[in-house]
């Protein structure tokens, strides 16, 4: 058979990333009991003991036929989980309720991913596919195998990638495909449970729900996709057949609102205007000059606003590289002069030039390469906010690169040229020698250094005498 149309239904999917609006809340979507939503997920329930939790779509689907695909992942440390994860067609929502989260004795039918084996048949983990027609109980004790539509035996708990599941209902045919979660292949299905002569309610709500018991896994759906399926030769329904009726009334009268004010306000604008009558271009060039431009005129636009601002920035940058050129020039002439003066001044040191003036030069050519550095850095922030604009002129950017290189090369240039006159006036052979200090001025005589050992001997011989004299005087008195 021919392969039904496949569209996306957005307001009955969900999907990360910005999965969740300022209030907290997902659109097109209500969450209830324990679910968290997050910026890339739905946590239905948290590994905690007796949680509840489950998200349901706000409007019931305009379509009878449809396929969804949900991401998901089951986690917890133990080795075995609880309870398990549902999905939902049915005819009302479960919002809260025994079963996996929701409520009992729905209309429609559960896909349930059954963790926990309450019959000790070690048939779990298992995926089963249970219908109602809103007024079964479901039977718990047995995991529901007595009321199962078809079933398989999957452990999705603790893989290394996310579970996926394709449940598909066409032509009262209900397909259950699984993807392990062992491959990173989104494609990756294989067959799970098949459901034939299957009648579900006309129109219904989607919705998924998960709960926790005495063991706890953390419930995580990553997205949830629906798709509308058509059977081919019949025409999908129009956007408008989607619309109720009460809602298609509102939308109109807003329009026709709308439109009385927009006609009032051009009837105001003619009468303040009138020099302007018959000319619809003139009409609304004053007033709404921005509002009715056309996609070609706004990248024109912006193109030429985008050349007029590049081109003032590379005007500046050419005066500012002026100035400089003009600053090295002096400093390459005031080097050449003082070379020539000390080779006319001293014949037998031609050619050497003072450590000083060197490290002058070096210094020179560094403060220019940094300025060349952040003459280029302001260019760059110049184009990188040009670059806002839609078609930013790739012309206009080539050419300011082609300048940027050719004066970054016309500085390299005068770098080499000048590191060249340096190396030419010191020869390669002498090595650089310390200036030699001059000699100290004496202050001392002979003649006064003599008479100054002298007088120091006779003090100390002096000194010498008066202390054993001194001791000699003592020594009487024992």
């Amino acid at each position: 058979a021919a392969a039904p149309h496949r569209r996306f239904e957005y307001k009955y999917s969900f999907k990360g990333p910005h999965l969740v609006q300022a209030d907290g809340t997902v659109p097109f979507w209500v969450h209830t009991g324990n679910a968290i939503p997050s910026a890339d997920q739905i946590r239905i329930t948290t590994s905690l003991k007796s949680q509840k939790g489950s998200v349901w779509t706000k409007n019931k689907s305009v379509f009878e036929y449809w396929e969804v695909e949900v991401t998901f992942r089951v986690t917890g440390r133990g080795r075995i989980g609880a309870d398990g994860l549902a999905v939902w067609f049915t005819e009302e929502k479960g919002l809260e309720g025994p079963v996996f989260g929701a409520a009992d004795k729905w209309n429609g039918v559960g896909i349930f991913f059954d963790s926990f084996d309450n019959d000790g048949k070690k048939n779990n983990p298992g995926v089963i596919v249970v219908g109602n027609n809103g007024k079964l109980l479901y039977d718990h004790q047995n995991d529901g195998s007595t009321q199962a539509l078809a079933s398989c035996q999957r452990d999705f708990r603790n893989k290394p990638y996310p579970v996926r599941v394709k449940i598909t209902y066409y032509q009262k045919t209900l397909t259950v495909l699984i993807n392990n979660g062992f491959t990173p292949d989104k494609e990756d299905y294989e067959f799970c449970a098949k459901v034939e002569d299957m009648v579900l309610p006309s129109q219904g709500y989607f919705g998924i729900s998960a709960a926790t018991g005495g063991l706890a896994d953390d419930h995580d759906v990553l997205s949830f996709l629906t798709f509308q399926l058509t059977e081919p030769g019949k025409e999908a329904p129009t956007p408008d057949a989607e619309i109720p009726q009460k809602d298609k009334e509102k939308y109109q009268e807003e329009f026709e609102h709308f439109q009385q004010e927009l006609d009032k306000r051009k009837e105001e604008f003619q009468r303040e205007h009138p020099d302007v009558q018959g000319q619809p271009g003139k009409l609304f060039g004053l007033f709404f000059n921005d509002v009715f431009e056309t996609v070609s005129d706004r990248e024109l636009r912006q193109i030429f606003e985008g050349q007029n601002r590049i081109h003032l920035e590379i005007k500046q940058l050419n005066r500012q590289l002026d100035m400089i050129l003009d600053e090295q020039r002096k400093y390459v002439s005031a080097v050449t002069e003082e070379i020539a003066k000390r080779g006319a001044g001293f014949p037998g040191q031609q050619g050497q030039v003072s450590q000083q003036e060197r490290e002058t030069v070096v210094k020179t050519q560094e403060e220019v390469i940094r300025q060349v550095n952040e003459i280029r850095s302001s260019v760059t922030d110049a184009l990188r906010s040009i670059s806002g604009a839609q078609h930013p002129g790739s012309a206009g950017v080539y050419e300011t690169t082609q300048h940027l290189n050719d004066i970054k090369e016309h500085l390299h240039v005068v770098k080499r040229d000048i590191e060249h006159l340096v190396q030419r006036n010191t020869p390669s052979s002498e090595k650089q020698k310390c200036p030699e200090l001059p000699p100290f001025p004496s202050c001392l005589s002979m003649m006064h250094f003599f008479i100054f050992v002298a007088v120091q001997t006779v003090l100390f011989i002096g000194y010498v005498m008066y202390r054993s004299q001194q001791e000699a005087a003592a020594k009487k008195f024992f």
